[in-house]
């Protein structure tokens, strides 16, 4: 193996999926919308899909890295979601007359959603026991500092790739994923992992039902964590309407200017490089200044998060014109950037090790479940009324995690 600390791994996970991540998704609907021809109802289905088999499958895969490692848990995720990822760029290939490439597209959403599963959970989990809860917000902010470079180089290479086939991405994207896999197989070093009690003479599949239920007493018999699914439920929601059509709504209802000298895919690549550029001094100043192991600044901090995204994403949906638009993007993709941080630093400040992986997935399974409800119903509402209309939607739904946030801060006073 490798000779790098636990932190250099998780750095060096961060930039590598950022990197693949943004090669892949910047342009991601010039693919669906232009090339596909996928409508609004579409392309919430495709999210759908994905989301129905997290939550099917993150309990189980949770359970797993619990009982068996997180280490084997994360490298065998990087080998799935390469294979989804080449699978999802591929459809536009595979489609024909008998199985349409809508039909591929979803196939690869499946495959997706299974080695998302594998790593969601596990992934933090092992590098908080590794590095120790207090020093894991450092962590998360530092990873996510650098992932914020592989984003820059992933924005690039979309815009390039794309203008060869706008397929081409995902095909690359997944290539990385293979790539990171096979480093992780590497320099990964799991030292301080604490298997989850099982019995001697019980099945595997007895002891991973024992783990699960073991996870889900952890969360019902402590209200914060309780509040916390309450928020992935709602966040998922309103996360998979914006996701899925903030690129449609600049493409279709606002247009971009000097659209002879610019296509869609260089604009967005443009947005993508301008909010990245702006989140990197944020996150900086964050690493700097705020103290993560102090769980009422993490919850301030994300009280104010939450407001602005709330605030941006509504004023997407009203936009007048693409001068208004991107400003409210930019200040959403920053917000979001550095949400992520103080997310994880929340959840894995309440939960114990020997579950941990198991819960973060039971969490992961609420997001899903909040995505799976409601992005069908702001799809259906970009459907019937417009793309404004959903995105407003989608901003509505955040405004309950705010009373939660406010009610967990009073808890810890």
């Amino acid at each position: 193996m490798m000779n790098l600390t636990a932190t250099q791994v998780f750095r060096t996970m961060g930039f590598w999926t950022a990197l693949a991540n943004a090669t892949m998704f910047t342009t991601y609907a010039v693919y669906q919308v232009v090339a596909l021809g996928l409508n609004p109802l579409q392309l919430l289905l495709v999210g759908m899909v994905l989301e129905v088999t997290v939550l099917i499958f993150e309990g189980v895969t949770g359970v797993i890295a619990d009982l068996y490692g997180r280490r084997l848990s994360v490298i065998i995720g990087m080998f799935v979601l390469g294979c989804g990822f080449i699978l999802e760029g591929s459809a536009i290939w595979l489609g024909n007359p008998h199985v349409s490439a809508f039909i591929w597209l979803l196939l690869s959403q499946v495959v997706f959603g299974i080695g998302a599963t594998l790593i969601s959970g596990a992934d933090t989990a092992w590098i908080v026991d590794e590095v120790g809860e207090e020093q894991a917000g450092r962590v998360f902010l530092g990873a996510k500092r650098i992932g914020l470079w592989g984003t820059l180089i992933g924005i690039a290479l979309s815009v390039g790739i794309s203008s060869l086939g706008p397929n081409l991405p995902y095909v690359a994207g997944g290539v990385l994923y293979l790539a990171l896999g096979l480093f992780l197989f590497a320099a990964m070093k799991e030292t301080r992992f604490i298997r989850a009690e099982r019995g001697n003479d019980t099945s595997h599949w007895a002891n991973m039902k024992t783990t699960w239920l073991s996870g889900a007493q952890v969360i019902r018999r402590q209200p914060m964590l309780m509040m916390i699914l309450v928020v992935t439920l709602f966040s998922g929601a309103a996360s998979e309407g914006y996701d899925r059509l903030w690129q449609a709504h600049l493409i279709v209802d606002i247009g971009f200017p000097l659209g002879e000298q610019f296509t869609a895919a260089i604009w967005i690549g443009m947005i993508s490089v301008i909010s990245t550029l702006l989140s990197l001094p944020v996150m900086r100043i964050a690493e700097n200044r705020i103290d993560m192991s102090d769980e009422r600044i993490v919850l301030r901090g994300m009280i104010v998060l939450t407001a602005a995204r709330i605030a941006a994403i509504a004023a997407l949906a009203f936009a007048p014109g693409f001068d208004w638009a991107l400003v409210s993007v930019l200040l959403i993709e920053i917000v979001r950037t550095l949400n992520g941080p103080f997310y994880d630093t929340w959840l894995n400040l309440n939960i114990d090790s020997k579950s941990r992986a198991t819960v973060l997935s039971m969490m992961s399974q609420s997001d899903a479940l909040g995505q799976t409800a409601g992005g069908p119903v702001v799809g259906w509402i970009g459907n019937r009324l417009s793309l404004r209309a959903s995105l407003a939607a989608a901003s509505v739904l955040l405004v309950p995690i705010l009373s939660v946030y406010s009610r967990a801060a009073r808890h810890k006073r």
